[in-house]
């Protein structure tokens, strides 16, 4: 069964909805843009405060908490404004986060405002999440043919470029205080003309206020009761889990494990992320020709010998050769578990409002976690834990299959 409905001929594709896949993308690549931009200060920011490492992971969990409160309002919000003035208004809260996080930090040294701006930046970043994934399943459906990975992997080039501009900026000496807040500028900027093409800005919407809100709240109320939505939740709470285990610890764990330097091991994480993003880009062909079932369960199966080579291995070069088909291997499970949640359009403001929030509870316990075995068995070896985690979730993959 293919994953889409039937592709459409490229005649039959209007200039509005290639235009707001263009938009999409732009949005999607922006979104971690701004995600790796602050990542990349995150070092300079920690030297302005002089924060030991343990308050430094919980000013950072304010990010996280942000999102986390975002999320099960996020769907509301988007079916109530549509999604192109969602993205609009959520990167404003981005945009001023970073703004305020960058000049409390580097400027005033002032930690409370610097937290208040990560809250802003998490609650914007999550409601954006929510609503750019509605907005790209649309588009999906109306091409016809498998896309919504590719948007994941803009945002994933968007993220590799901001970390890549910050480490410039952090090496000319530009401070904190002027680079984020220039970054927020042309990151608000480019997804307001970004959502200008999304469907919902072109398209005749319906009336919003023809939904009461008491309707749209008993509708996110029944989306938590349907078990297909909450097993596509969790399946996404183990994908989330697998990119963010590489995504907090694979450098570090490289460095403690193998002896590499810093540097390399930064360089270890920019070879998961590359293996992400070609498996994103390639992957879409195979799940139009095989469907979800088939190719999640077989790339799933690729990131568990990926990951056990990368920790089991003994040998660099075979170790990093593993951290590659990990990247390949968990590239499709998280974007292809929101396009499910988003088969149904009428549903899906209230379906991937959920599923969100069930899968970014991950970033929540799985830092802490994998610290936590870290101190017991050592960085390297707790990434054994993702294996352990991804074979179980292998019953859950027949979930994602497009309902008839």
């Amino acid at each position: 069964m293919s994953s889409v409905t039937t592709p459409a001929a490229p005649s039959a594709v209007s200039r509005s909805v290639l235009a707001a896949r263009t938009g999409v993308a732009v949005v999607f690549a922006l979104n971690g843009l701004a995600i790796g931009s602050w990542f990349a200060r995150v070092p300079a920011v920690r030297e302005a405060l002089d924060l030991t490492a343990g308050r430094l992971g919980l000013l950072l969990l304010a990010m996280s908490a942000g999102a986390v409160v975002a999320m099960p309002t996020s769907g509301l919000v988007a079916q109530r404004l549509g999604t192109a003035r969602t993205v609009v208004v959520a990167t404003l809260l981005v945009s001023t986060g970073l703004l305020v996080a960058g000049v409390s930090a580097s400027a005033a040294g002032w930690l409370p405002g610097v937290a208040v701006g990560l809250f802003a930046f998490g609650y914007g970043t999550g409601t954006c999440d929510v609503a750019m994934n509605i907005e790209g399943a649309a588009v999906e459906r109306r091409i016809g043919r498998t896309i919504m990975p590719r948007f994941h992997a803009a945002w994933s080039l968007g993220s590799v470029a901001g970390a890549g501009l910050g480490a410039v900026a952090a090496q000319v000496g530009l401070a904190v205080a002027v680079h984020l807040p220039l970054t927020a500028g042309a990151v608000l900027a480019g997804t307001a003309l970004g959502a200008r093409a999304f469907l919902s800005a072109v398209e005749p919407a319906p009336d919003a206020d023809a939904v009461s809100p008491a309707a749209r709240r008993r509708a996110l109320l029944a989306a938590w009761r349907e078990p297909r939505t909450l097993l596509i939740g969790l399946f996404v709470l183990v994908a989330a889990f697998s990119e963010g285990a590489a995504t907090d610890w694979v450098a570090v764990a490289f460095v403690d494990g193998y002896g590499v330097s810093e540097a390399a091991g930064a360089a270890v994480y920019g070879v998961f992320v590359i293996g992400m993003t070609i498996g994103r880009t390639a992957g879409t062909l195979a799940l139009d020709r095989w469907g979800r079932v088939p190719v999640l369960g077989g790339t799933i199966l690729l990131a568990v010998l990926g990951v056990s080579v990368a920790v089991l291995a003994g040998s660099g070069p075979v170790a990093v050769a593993g951290v590659a088909l990990w990247g390949l291997g968990v590239s499709l499970s998280f974007p292809m578990g929101m396009s499910a949640a988003a088969d149904e359009e009428d549903r899906a403001p209230a379906r991937v409002s959920v599923v969100a929030v069930i899968g970014y509870t991950a970033f929540l316990a799985g830092p802490p976690l994998l610290g936590l075995l870290g101190d017991r068995v050592g960085t390297l070896h707790a990434l054994l834990v993702v294996p352990i985690l991804l074979l179980p979730s292998l019953a859950l993959v027949p979930v994602t299959r497009p309902p008839r």
